[in-house]
C-alpha cells in the first residue's frame, strides 16, 4: 500500500504529505482524513486508469472505491488487467 500512498500524494500534488503519514483506513474524503474534494475523485480515477488499466463502470461505487487507501487497493486486487 505503501506504493498506492506515493502515487496518490504524487497524482494530487501533495508534497506537504507523507506517505506514512496516510493511515490505511483512514478516509480520504473527510476533514478528519485528507479531505479530498470531487477534483481530487477524478484525479484518482485517471490514477486508476493510467497506473492499473482499470476504469470504474459504474460511478455510483466511487464513494466506497475511494473511502481509504485500503479500499483503493482492494478494488486494484479485484479489477487489475494485466498491462500487455
Amino acid at each position: 500500500m505503501a506504493d498506492l500512498k506515493a502515487q496518490i500524494i504524487e497524482q494530487l500534488n501533495l508534497q506537504e504529505v507523507a506517505p506514512d503519514s496516510i493511515g490505511n483506513d483512514q478516509p480520504l474524503f473527510t476533514k478528519e482524513g485528507l479531505g479530498l474534494d470531487s477534483i481530487d475523485a477524478l484525479e484518482l480515477i485517471v490514477l486508476l486508469q493510467q497506473h492499473y488499466n482499470i476504469r470504474i463502470a459504474n460511478p455510483e461505487e466511487g464513494p466506497k472505491i475511494f473511502h481509504s487507501v485500503r479500499t483503493m487497493a482492494v478494488y486494484i486486487t479485484e479489477n487489475q488487467t494485466v498491462k500487455a
